[in-house]
């Protein structure tokens, strides 16, 4: 089974040694259990990207760590000799904070996470179109779009070209302090690349990854449309 990404990786750099929580079945027996909890799905074929529009449906309530939403591809063993590697762009919301960030993450192997706020103080009920996309005739190299514009500049994953199955997907960190923070991400129009530069196709078949507190509710299968959300929120 691939491993999730650990986002948000600016407040992770003291835990990447620590393994994330591999989504599916869980014996842990509640919300904040585990150190990471997750709620989403994965490709279950390879692409070249992955879109989506991302909302909060509701304000997170971050006791301690952080909530994120997020579209991505990689992960912890992704890159060359099992290296870390990945890039995702979404939505995070750090303690005591009812609104949220826009964001990117790269992780280059042999480096740590490098995070990028693109634009703070998100309200709950606004959305954006995420996209992580390897570039035309460019093979192993990506770009961060949002609402389609280009965010990030060309980013170098050795090895990365026709490897990995993206992913949307929503998770709890608990700040190692046991917290069942909250949220609530709609996920709509989630589609993968098919071909460099673009192609767009709905996400069809998929894994869904449910931990402990949080869980994935299916709203339409055409266009990919889903909740990803904890039972309190």
């Amino acid at each position: 089974m691939r491993r999730l990404v650990p986002s948000l990786g600016i407040c992770l750099l003291a835990f990447l040694v620590a393994n994330p929580a591999v989504g599916g079945s869980t014996r842990a027996s509640g919300c904040g259990v585990q150190q990471y909890a997750y709620a989403g799905l994965e490709s279950g074929s390879k692409a070249h990207g992955i879109s989506a529009t991302l909302a909060n449906t509701v304000a997170p309530a971050v006791t301690d760590g952080h909530v994120g939403g997020w579209v991505g591809v990689g992960g912890v063993d992704s890159g060359p000799n099992g290296a870390s590697e990945w890039l995702q762009t979404g939505f995070a919301a750090f303690t005591s904070d009812d609104t949220s960030e826009m964001y990117y993450e790269v992780t280059i192997p042999g480096g740590r996470p490098h995070y990028v706020e693109l634009a703070s103080n998100i309200p709950a009920g606004v959305s954006h179109h995420f996209s992580v996309l390897e570039m035309n005739r460019r093979p192993s190299w990506w770009r961060v779009w949002v609402d389609g514009h280009a965010v990030s500049p060309a980013i170098h994953l050795p090895g990365s070209h026709d490897r990995w199955f993206p992913q949307a997907v929503a998770e709890n960190w608990n700040g190692d302090a046991g917290a069942c923070n909250t949220f609530s991400y709609r996920f709509s129009n989630v589609a993968l690349a098919r071909a460099q530069g673009g192609v767009w196709r709905p996400l069809a078949s998929s894994y869904t990854f449910q931990d402990a507190g949080y869980h994935v509710v299916p709203i339409s299968a055409a266009p990919r449309t889903f909740l990803a959300t904890s039972f309190a929120a």
